[in-house]
């Protein structure tokens, strides 16, 4: 599998990150947002790139069967441990397995599921089209894809907001940085995810924002209440579906919905995401 790139900040990530109210918001969002579009369980879920399980292992919860694919094995045993903490028959519904999501659709055996998540994994390939191509081909006639990825139209919001003028004034044409984790990310819109994904088969049905006054109070300095997480995150659930918030996140959700029959990935697209 070649060097583990999560281990340096495996713990960073799933035991720091995902404990914070911030944390907190973007697994209550995104779970509700993904409620909206998908079948009832058990149906077969894949979440490519799902790190520690904190976006699936609430779908096993509430009776979906989970297959949790990822390339790191220090990621990998947070999810384990993670996974212990779930009612035995939860525990049954999930299953892990070490790979890249470039690899997915061979990993899997050719499985197609009703539901493909990947989520704040998309950022980490400068070429994201192969790993597109996989989500892609492993999701059902009639399934949902779900891609949560960074927003290019906010790249602004980070460095102004901690002040960094000049990186801010750069940002406004930029598709990429270095990420919290201290590893370099790359953005893009919701039309041209929308494109790429339509390209392959899936047509987006929804999008929304993840991550709007979270961001803009964390990274402006503010100490963010525990106390008011509930709060909180129904106050960005609201935003992440109006204009002009939603547009205004750091961080988008597209939802599409795979035809029911084959689509030539060449074929003409056309323009624009207007749900």
């Amino acid at each position: 599998m070649g060097e583990d790139i999560w281990a340096d900040v495996a713990d960073q990530f799933a035991d720091g990150a995902y404990a914070t109210v911030k944390g907190r918001v973007r697994t209550y969002v995104l779970h509700q947002q993904l409620l909206e579009h998908l079948p009832p369980p058990p149906a077969p879920v894949l979440d490519v790139g799902g790190g520690a399980g904190h976006q699936s292992f609430p779908l096993a919860r509430a009776g979906y069967e989970v297959t949790l694919l990822d390339p790191s094995p220090a990621m990998l045993d947070k999810a384990r441990r993670l996974l212990r903490q779930l009612p035995e028959e939860a525990q049954r519904r999930v299953t892990l397995v070490e790979a890249d999501g470039a690899n997915a659709e061979e990993t899997v055996g050719g499985k197609r599921f009703a539901a493909v998540l990947c989520h704040g994994v998309l950022g980490y390939y400068e070429d994201p089209t192969p790993l597109l191509d996989q989500l892609c081909r492993c999701v059902a006639p009639g399934g949902v894809v779900s891609i949560m990825a960074g927003n290019a139209e906010a790249s602004v919001v980070r460095p102004a907001m901690e002040r960094r003028w000049e990186d801010a004034l750069a940002s406004f044409d930029a598709t990429s940085e270095i990420g919290v984790l201290g590893l370099p990310t790359y953005a893009t819109t919701v039309e041209e995810l929308g494109e790429l994904v339509r390209a392959r088969g899936v047509e987006p049905v929804r999008w929304y924002g993840v991550w709007l006054f979270v961001d803009w109070l964390e990274f402006g300095g503010a100490d963010l209440d525990p106390a008011d997480t509930r709060q909180v995150a129904a106050v960005e659930l609201e935003a992440s579906k109006r204009d002009p918030y939603r547009r205004l996140s750091r961080v988008f959700h597209l939802v599409g919905r795979r035809s029911e029959s084959i689509v030539d990935r060449d074929g003409v697209a056309a323009p624009g995401v207007s749900a």
